[in-house]
């Protein structure tokens, strides 16, 4: 099993902060496997099923983001996990709005939520960073990942969690260099594909090869001008 956390802080006052986003992504997980409805367990919400052939649990810590741990580190040790089974979404001023980055292990960077998960687990445990932005200024971080995303934002915002719980199956799998890399692949499309082409779930996109046209007997042979020479002074 793999416990998949998302950080936040709950209530609907901070549903569409940026610094929500970690909620975000397993709603939306959620939703797009149809995974049973959230219930109350572990100082936060719960949601257990299989994304594939894999079984995950997800978790929304509803402790507020300074104390994630404890929420985090019960749930851990309840379904006797290690902290390499345990992977955090989170939202990363340190990356551009709509990237994504997995991380294995290293330090928290800051992030309140992180520190505590730190605290209760160790940091030995797999981060998948979703970016935000920078607002230029250290003085308005604070403001920054407490204000709503603009309506603008939806549309990097909503690709990203679409593409995160489509192919969110290669995390469950413990593969997660193949989730980033199919999660880049449909935010970027191949140049020759169409913008509405389908992507199979769990398959990076490729280009198909430009087609060639047939020749016709209606299409003219190429003319040498040389030949063409020859044959008006014979």
């Amino acid at each position: 099993m793999r416990l998949i956390v998302g950080l936040g802080n709950p209530g609907a006052t901070y549903a569409r902060q940026r610094h929500n986003i970690g909620f975000m992504a397993l709603d939306e997980i959620a939703s797009h496997h149809s995974l049973p409805a959230w219930r109350p367990r572990f100082q936060g919400q719960l949601a257990e099923g299989r994304v594939g052939d894999a079984r995950v649990a997800l978790l929304k810590p509803q402790t507020f983001m300074n104390l994630s741990g404890q929420s985090v580190g019960e749930a851990m040790r309840y379904l006797k996990l290690q902290p390499a089974d345990v992977t955090v979404f989170h939202d990363e001023l340190d990356l551009a709005p709509g990237q994504m980055r997995v991380k294995f292990g290293g330090g928290h960077a800051g992030h309140n939520g992180l520190r505590s998960i730190h605290q209760h687990i160790g940091e030995g445990y797999g981060r998948v960073r979703l970016g935000i932005g920078h607002p230029g200024d250290k003085a308005r971080v604070t403001g920054h990942v407490l204000s709503d995303f603009a309506k603008a934002e939806g549309d990097w915002l909503e690709p990203l969690l679409d593409a995160i719980a489509r192919e969110v199956g290669w995390l469950a799998q413990d593969d997660p260099a193949r989730f980033q890399t199919a999660v880049a692949a449909r935010l970027k499309p191949a140049r020759n594909a169409g913008p509405r082409d389908a992507l199979p779930e769990g398959q990076p996109r490729h280009a198909a090869p430009r087609p060639v046209p047939a020749a016709t007997p209606d299409t003219p042979a190429p003319v040498d001008p040389l030949q063409a020479l020859r044959e008006r002074f014979r």
